[in-house]
Protein backbone atom coordinates (compact mmCIF):
# COMPACT_ATOMS: atom_id res chain seq x y z
CA UNK A 1 0.00 0.00 0.00
CA UNK A 2 1.54 3.15 -1.04
CA UNK A 3 1.73 6.50 0.34
CA UNK A 4 0.40 9.22 -1.67
CA UNK A 5 0.98 12.54 0.06
CA UNK A 6 -0.47 14.59 -1.83
CA UNK A 7 -4.04 13.18 -1.13
CA UNK A 8 -3.44 12.30 2.68
CA UNK A 9 -6.38 13.95 4.61
CA UNK A 10 -4.56 15.81 7.58
CA UNK A 11 -4.90 13.17 10.99
CA UNK A 12 -6.49 16.32 12.80
CA UNK A 13 -9.71 15.71 10.59
CA UNK A 14 -9.59 12.06 11.74
CA UNK A 15 -9.09 12.42 15.07
CA UNK A 16 -12.12 15.70 15.27
CA UNK A 17 -14.12 13.40 13.17
CA UNK A 18 -13.80 10.05 15.53
CA UNK A 19 -14.10 12.75 18.59
CA UNK A 20 -17.70 13.67 17.21
CA UNK A 21 -18.74 10.18 16.70
CA UNK A 22 -17.31 9.16 20.26
CA UNK A 23 -19.48 12.33 21.67
CA UNK A 24 -22.72 12.55 19.93
CA UNK A 25 -24.30 9.65 22.09
CA UNK A 26 -23.15 11.34 25.51
CA UNK A 27 -24.06 14.62 24.34
CA UNK A 28 -27.44 13.78 23.28
CA UNK A 29 -27.27 11.62 27.09
CA UNK A 30 -26.66 15.08 28.65
CA UNK A 31 -29.13 17.36 26.84
CA UNK A 32 -31.75 14.77 27.98
CA UNK A 33 -30.58 14.76 31.17
CA UNK A 34 -30.57 18.34 31.26
CA UNK A 35 -27.01 19.33 32.67
CA UNK A 36 -25.15 22.66 31.36
CA UNK A 37 -21.88 21.45 31.87
CA UNK A 38 -18.73 22.00 29.08
CA UNK A 39 -15.64 20.33 28.87
CA UNK A 40 -13.02 22.05 27.20
CA UNK A 41 -11.33 19.25 26.85
CA UNK A 42 -13.86 17.37 24.44
CA UNK A 43 -14.91 21.16 22.67
CA UNK A 44 -11.29 21.02 21.79
CA UNK A 45 -10.84 18.14 20.27
CA UNK A 46 -10.88 19.31 17.07
CA UNK A 47 -8.19 20.49 16.89
CA UNK A 48 -6.31 17.84 18.16
CA UNK A 49 -2.37 17.20 15.94
CA UNK A 50 -1.32 13.76 15.87
CA UNK A 51 2.30 13.42 17.09
CA UNK A 52 5.07 11.71 15.46
CA UNK A 53 4.81 7.88 16.91
CA UNK A 54 7.32 7.19 19.67
CA UNK A 55 8.21 3.74 20.97
CA UNK A 56 8.15 2.93 25.12
CA UNK A 57 9.74 0.01 26.47
CA UNK A 58 7.61 1.24 29.57
CA UNK A 59 4.40 0.58 28.47
CA UNK A 60 2.85 -2.18 30.34
CA UNK A 61 1.09 -4.23 27.02
CA UNK A 62 0.30 -7.93 27.48
CA UNK A 63 2.95 -10.08 28.93
CA UNK A 64 5.62 -10.94 26.52
CA UNK A 65 4.30 -8.75 23.88
CA UNK A 66 6.03 -7.66 20.68
CA UNK A 67 6.99 -4.27 20.04
CA UNK A 68 5.77 -2.54 16.84
CA UNK A 69 7.16 -3.84 13.47
CA UNK A 70 9.23 -2.11 10.97
CA UNK A 71 8.84 -2.65 7.34
CA UNK A 72 9.98 -1.02 4.38
CA UNK A 73 6.92 1.12 3.01
CA UNK A 74 7.21 -1.12 -0.45
CA UNK A 75 7.13 -4.39 1.68
CA UNK A 76 3.41 -6.10 1.95
CA UNK A 77 4.73 -9.21 4.15
CA UNK A 78 3.30 -7.75 7.25
CA UNK A 79 1.16 -5.08 5.98
CA UNK A 80 -2.40 -4.23 7.95
CA UNK A 81 -4.88 -5.17 5.77
CA UNK A 82 -9.06 -5.88 6.12
CA UNK A 83 -8.25 -9.13 4.42
CA UNK A 84 -5.59 -10.68 6.71
CA UNK A 85 -7.63 -9.49 10.04
CA UNK A 86 -9.15 -12.69 10.25
CA UNK A 87 -5.98 -14.99 10.42
CA UNK A 88 -4.72 -11.71 12.52
CA UNK A 89 -7.28 -12.30 15.44
CA UNK A 90 -6.72 -15.80 15.64
CA UNK A 91 -3.05 -15.50 16.20
CA UNK A 92 -4.01 -12.96 18.92
CA UNK A 93 -6.18 -14.86 20.32
CA UNK A 94 -3.38 -17.37 20.58
CA UNK A 95 -0.70 -15.46 22.50
CA UNK A 96 -3.47 -13.43 24.30
CA UNK A 97 -4.73 -17.02 26.09
CA UNK A 98 -0.90 -18.19 26.56
CA UNK A 99 -0.01 -14.77 27.84
CA UNK A 100 0.18 -16.16 31.54
CA UNK A 101 3.12 -18.47 30.40
CA UNK A 102 4.92 -15.93 29.53
CA UNK A 103 4.85 -13.19 32.78
CA UNK A 104 8.49 -11.50 33.16
CA UNK A 105 9.25 -10.07 36.71
CA UNK A 106 8.64 -6.48 34.65
CA UNK A 107 4.67 -7.35 34.33
CA UNK A 108 4.23 -7.33 37.82
CA UNK A 109 4.59 -3.86 38.67
CA UNK A 110 1.09 -3.48 36.98
CA UNK A 111 -0.78 -6.95 37.27
CA UNK A 112 0.27 -6.91 41.01
CA UNK A 113 -1.27 -3.75 42.22
CA UNK A 114 -4.16 -4.62 39.51
CA UNK A 115 -4.81 -8.04 40.95
CA UNK A 116 -4.88 -6.00 44.43
CA UNK A 117 -6.68 -4.08 43.41
CA UNK A 118 -9.75 -6.06 42.28
CA UNK A 119 -9.93 -8.58 45.03
CA UNK A 120 -10.38 -5.35 47.42
CA UNK A 121 -13.12 -4.34 45.13
CA UNK A 122 -14.73 -7.60 45.30
CA UNK A 123 -15.44 -7.39 48.67
CA UNK A 124 -16.80 -3.98 48.93
CA UNK A 125 -19.35 -4.53 45.40
CA UNK A 126 -21.85 -5.47 47.28
CA UNK A 127 -22.05 -2.94 49.77
CA UNK A 128 -21.73 0.19 47.12
CA UNK A 129 -24.17 -1.43 44.71
CA UNK A 130 -26.33 -1.85 47.73
CA UNK A 131 -26.40 1.96 48.32
CA UNK A 132 -29.08 4.10 48.18
CA UNK A 133 -27.34 6.57 46.15
CA UNK A 134 -27.41 4.16 43.18
CA UNK A 135 -31.09 2.76 43.67
CA UNK A 136 -32.33 5.89 41.68
CA UNK A 137 -33.98 5.18 38.39
CA UNK A 138 -33.69 8.15 36.85
CA UNK A 139 -29.69 8.17 37.32
CA UNK A 140 -29.91 4.68 36.37
CA UNK A 141 -31.83 4.33 33.07
CA UNK A 142 -29.36 7.61 32.23
CA UNK A 143 -25.93 5.80 33.21
CA UNK A 144 -27.20 2.97 30.91
CA UNK A 145 -28.28 5.27 27.90
CA UNK A 146 -24.92 7.50 28.29
CA UNK A 147 -22.95 4.62 28.26
CA UNK A 148 -24.97 2.38 25.49
CA UNK A 149 -24.67 5.77 23.39
CA UNK A 150 -20.42 6.09 24.43
CA UNK A 151 -19.32 2.50 23.56
CA UNK A 152 -21.60 2.90 19.69
CA UNK A 153 -19.05 5.75 19.62
CA UNK A 154 -16.21 3.51 19.81
CA UNK A 155 -17.68 1.05 17.85
CA UNK A 156 -17.99 3.48 14.96
CA UNK A 157 -14.89 5.51 15.49
CA UNK A 158 -12.76 3.09 13.62
CA UNK A 159 -15.21 2.02 10.80
CA UNK A 160 -15.28 6.30 10.09
CA UNK A 161 -11.41 6.84 10.36
CA UNK A 162 -10.82 3.62 7.74
CA UNK A 163 -13.25 4.46 5.62
CA UNK A 164 -11.66 8.22 5.35
CA UNK A 165 -7.86 6.85 4.93
CA UNK A 166 -9.33 4.46 1.99
CA UNK A 167 -11.15 7.17 0.29
CA UNK A 168 -8.29 9.49 1.06
CA UNK A 169 -5.30 6.72 1.06
CA UNK A 170 -3.90 7.85 4.19
CA UNK A 171 -2.45 4.20 5.26
CA UNK A 172 -1.96 5.74 9.01
CA UNK A 173 -5.76 6.06 9.20
CA UNK A 174 -6.78 3.17 7.82
CA UNK A 175 -4.13 0.78 9.81
CA UNK A 176 -6.04 2.75 12.86
CA UNK A 177 -9.31 1.62 11.71
CA UNK A 178 -8.49 -2.04 10.99
CA UNK A 179 -6.25 -2.75 14.18
CA UNK A 180 -9.40 -0.86 16.09
CA UNK A 181 -11.76 -3.44 14.98
CA UNK A 182 -9.44 -6.39 15.47
CA UNK A 183 -9.17 -5.16 19.04
CA UNK A 184 -12.86 -4.54 20.01
CA UNK A 185 -13.15 -8.54 18.01
CA UNK A 186 -10.29 -9.92 20.22
CA UNK A 187 -12.18 -8.31 23.37
CA UNK A 188 -15.45 -9.80 22.59
CA UNK A 189 -13.83 -12.86 22.37
CA UNK A 190 -12.19 -13.06 25.57
CA UNK A 191 -14.80 -11.25 27.40
CA UNK A 192 -17.41 -14.27 26.22
CA UNK A 193 -15.23 -16.75 27.57
CA UNK A 194 -14.72 -14.72 30.62
CA UNK A 195 -18.23 -14.20 31.65
CA UNK A 196 -19.02 -18.42 30.33
CA UNK A 197 -16.66 -19.27 33.09
CA UNK A 198 -17.20 -16.56 35.83
CA UNK A 199 -21.30 -16.97 35.88
CA UNK A 200 -21.76 -13.95 38.28
CA UNK A 201 -24.77 -12.88 39.02
CA UNK A 202 -25.64 -9.04 37.74
CA UNK A 203 -25.68 -5.99 40.82
CA UNK A 204 -29.50 -6.19 39.95
CA UNK A 205 -29.47 -10.04 41.27
CA UNK A 206 -29.85 -11.33 44.82
CA UNK A 207 -29.67 -8.06 46.46
CA UNK A 208 -26.29 -7.06 44.66
CA UNK A 209 -24.48 -10.03 46.28
CA UNK A 210 -22.62 -10.73 43.16
CA UNK A 211 -22.29 -14.39 43.75
CA UNK A 212 -19.71 -16.59 41.07
CA UNK A 213 -20.31 -19.48 39.57
CA UNK A 214 -24.25 -19.62 39.44
CA UNK A 215 -25.44 -21.17 36.25
CA UNK A 216 -28.95 -19.04 36.49
CA UNK A 217 -26.41 -16.03 35.42
CA UNK A 218 -25.56 -17.96 31.97
CA UNK A 219 -23.80 -15.90 29.32
CA UNK A 220 -25.39 -12.91 30.79
CA UNK A 221 -22.73 -12.72 33.59
CA UNK A 222 -21.84 -9.75 35.01
CA UNK A 223 -17.78 -10.63 35.05
CA UNK A 224 -16.39 -8.33 33.02
CA UNK A 225 -17.70 -5.13 32.11
CA UNK A 226 -18.25 -6.33 28.08
CA UNK A 227 -18.78 -2.34 27.22
CA UNK A 228 -16.06 -1.25 29.33
CA UNK A 229 -13.89 -4.17 27.34
CA UNK A 230 -14.90 -3.07 23.91
CA UNK A 231 -14.24 1.21 24.93
CA UNK A 232 -10.95 0.49 26.24
CA UNK A 233 -9.61 -1.94 23.65
CA UNK A 234 -11.11 1.01 21.01
CA UNK A 235 -9.47 3.65 22.96
CA UNK A 236 -5.88 2.06 23.35
CA UNK A 237 -5.31 1.44 19.35
CA UNK A 238 -7.04 5.33 19.01
CA UNK A 239 -4.27 6.71 21.43
CA UNK A 240 -1.57 4.45 20.71
CA UNK A 241 -1.83 5.91 16.65
CA UNK A 242 -2.50 9.27 17.62
CA UNK A 243 -0.23 10.22 20.78
CA UNK A 244 -1.46 14.13 20.91
CA UNK A 245 -2.10 14.43 24.09
CA UNK A 246 -5.73 15.75 23.92
CA UNK A 247 -6.39 13.11 21.68
CA UNK A 248 -5.08 10.28 24.46
CA UNK A 249 -6.89 12.26 27.06
CA UNK A 250 -10.19 12.51 25.31
CA UNK A 251 -10.20 8.96 24.18
CA UNK A 252 -9.28 7.63 27.51
CA UNK A 253 -11.67 10.32 29.65
CA UNK A 254 -14.81 8.88 27.37
CA UNK A 255 -13.72 4.99 27.89
CA UNK A 256 -13.67 6.10 31.63
CA UNK A 257 -16.66 7.52 31.04
CA UNK A 258 -18.48 4.32 29.71
CA UNK A 259 -16.94 2.40 32.81
CA UNK A 260 -18.11 4.68 35.07
CA UNK A 261 -21.83 4.92 33.54
CA UNK A 262 -22.09 0.77 33.67
CA UNK A 263 -21.15 1.04 37.64
CA UNK A 264 -24.23 4.35 37.68
CA UNK A 265 -26.05 2.16 35.26
CA UNK A 266 -26.37 -0.89 38.08
CA UNK A 267 -25.49 -3.26 35.03
CA UNK A 268 -21.85 -4.05 36.56
CA UNK A 269 -20.15 -4.17 40.05
CA UNK A 270 -16.81 -1.25 40.30
CA UNK A 271 -14.85 -4.51 39.89
CA UNK A 272 -16.27 -5.95 36.56
CA UNK A 273 -15.41 -2.20 35.09
CA UNK A 274 -12.43 -2.33 36.51
CA UNK A 275 -10.90 -5.81 34.67
CA UNK A 276 -12.96 -5.18 31.83
CA UNK A 277 -10.93 -1.60 31.71
CA UNK A 278 -7.71 -2.86 32.13
CA UNK A 279 -7.99 -6.08 30.17
CA UNK A 280 -9.56 -3.82 27.05
CA UNK A 281 -6.24 -1.33 27.30
CA UNK A 282 -4.24 -3.91 27.48
CA UNK A 283 -5.48 -5.50 23.90
CA UNK A 284 -5.85 -2.53 22.50
CA UNK A 285 -1.97 -2.08 23.07
CA UNK A 286 -1.34 -5.46 22.52
CA UNK A 287 -3.01 -5.59 18.87
CA UNK A 288 -1.45 -1.71 17.95
CA UNK A 289 2.35 -3.38 19.01
CA UNK A 290 2.34 -6.14 17.24
CA UNK A 291 0.92 -5.09 14.14
CA UNK A 292 1.34 -1.36 13.48
CA UNK A 293 3.39 -0.61 10.50
CA UNK A 294 4.37 2.79 12.11
CA UNK A 295 8.06 3.33 11.74
CA UNK A 296 9.10 4.56 15.37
Amino acid sequence: MTRIASARLPRSRHLALAAAILLAPSSAWLAAAQSSSSDPVLAGASSAQSAPAQSSSTDPILPDAPQAQTAPKDSSRNQVTIIGSPRAILRDQLAIWTSPAHIHDRDLAYLVPLGLTTAVLMTTDHQVMSSSRLQNTSLNNHAVDASNGLVGGFVAAPVIIWGLGHIHQDDHATETGILGGEAMVDSIIVEQVLKIASMRERPTVDNARGKFFQTSAGIDSSFPSSHSMVAWSSAAVIASEYKGPLTQLTAYGLATGVSLTRVLGRQHFPSDALVGSAVGWMIGRYVYHKHTQANE
